[in-house]
């Protein structure tokens, strides 16, 4: 119930907000309210306003009451499965205004729209805007999921150790199956070959992005990894069957990439001489699941990499300075209660905003490097930290909620 009796239902999964509180009964265009925060977002062709509700911050989307309830359960579908896309939390299928209703997403801190990163970092932002699409597309056509509107305002980047991770924010269109043919991949391809020009065309009207830029050789670049990629992922590789060992070359390879190889699909042919080998279930997150088991840190990919090298190295040193052999799970500990921690709970309150723990510890570790080559000696990470807390984070725009 709410705005003076007028019937309204909402349906929000346990630990949200009832949301009651919003004048549903009326457009989302004429809202008017204590709780509406103007947020950064792509262009979207539905009406898109975002609320908070003490620390967090939602996004609600009007659009037909039954896409609303079918978006909800697509969403929640593919997080389930382990995709990157945002929380889906309820919908609204009964706004007393006829078949409109409105779908409610929880707002993804530290996201940032493609126009964003575009206009802030020009040019050194094409190819990681571009390669992070293709992951996410790539992970969507590998788990099954059909997209049907893959395009740039379609999807939010996070910061990920230097470069991006993709969240898909529109599952209007998707459609998860068992698995998808390769006429529904080259067509999901094209539509966002088609979108990406159209949206970068739109942005150069607009004179968000400069104008030297080429859309379409964008979109073919695109086109292009991603061939790449699903070459790498999903080929059949033939060994003679007394080459095995190459087997954990193609594993280790996929492994760079950033993904595990859950299962191998093995067939022995002319007569038992050669072995053809395939992929059969593939996951992005190598790394990130690493540095989960040995410290507990949920982060994202590239961030893993990092954090992983650095407790190698921390690792490495602690056997040299104690003259004896420190176990990996040691080593980690010991690193996350003596560097990590230490390092992102001296960030003070009123820059912890600026970037995300594990984007700002990356970051603190390339500005020692940059300190130590121009001082010509060692820098220490309290060092480094007091400098770059000086005079990097202090001019970096807050991200963490991005505002309009």
């Amino acid at each position: 119930m709410a705005d003076g009796g007028a019937e309204v239902e909402v349906l929000v999964r346990g630990g949200h907000p009832d949301f009651l509180d919003l004048p549903w009964t009326v457009a989302l265009t004429q809202w008017d309210h204590e709780r509406l925060v103007p947020m950064a977002h792509g262009v979207s062709r539905h009406v898109v306003r975002f609320v908070r509700y003490d620390n967090r911050v939602y996004a609600i989307k009007e659009t037909d009451a039954a896409l609303a309830a079918r978006e909800h359960r697509t969403l929640r579908t593919l997080l389930d499965v382990g995709l990157p896309v945002v929380e889906s939390v309820g919908f609204v299928r009964d706004r007393g205004l006829g078949e409109v209703g409105a779908l409610i997403t929880r707002y993804l801190d530290y996201s940032l729209p493609y126009w964003y990163v575009l206009g802030r970092e020009a040019v050194a932002a094409k190819a990681v805007l571009i390669d992070a699409a293709v992951v996410l597309l790539v992970r969507l056509h590998l788990a099954g999921v059909f997209w049907g509107d893959c395009s740039l305002s379609n999807v939010l980047f996070r910061r990920d150790g230097g470069a991006m991770m993709t969240y898909l924010v529109d599952a209007e269109t998707a459609e998860k199956r068992p698995s998808i043919n390769d006429r529904l991949r080259a067509h999901d391809l094209e539509i966002a070959h088609e979108n990406v020009v159209g949206g970068l065309l739109d942005l150069q009207a607009a004179e968000r992005v400069p104008t030297d830029a080429d859309p379409v050789a964008i979109a073919d670049e695109l086109r292009d990894r991603y061939e790449e990629l699903w070459e790498e992922l999903t080929r059949t590789d033939r060994f003679d069957s007394g080459e095995r060992w190459r087997i954990d070359g193609r594993l280790r390879r996929i492994n760079e990439l950033g993904f595990d190889v859950e299962e191998l699909a093995i067939r022995s042919a002319d007569g038992g001489n050669v072995l053809d080998i395939t992929p059969a279930l593939v996951e992005e997150g190598h790394h990130a699941r690493a540095l989960q088991r040995s410290t507990g840190l949920r982060v994202q990919e590239n961030q893993a990499r990092r954090l992983l090298a650095d407790i190698e190295n921390f690792r490495a040193r602690l056997e040299q300075d104690e003259g004896n052999p420190v176990p990996a799970a040691v080593g980690a500990a010991r690193w996350l209660d003596e560097v990590y921690e230490p390092i992102i709970g001296a960030v003070p309150d009123e820059l912890a905003g600026r970037l995300e723990p594990p984007e700002l510890f990356h970051e603190m570790l390339d500005h020692r490097h940059a300190m130590a080559e121009r001082a010509g000696r060692e820098i220490t990470n309290p060092e480094a930290l007091a400098d770059y807390l000086t005079t990097v984070l202090p001019d970096r725009p807050e991200e963490k909620r991005l505002l309009e």
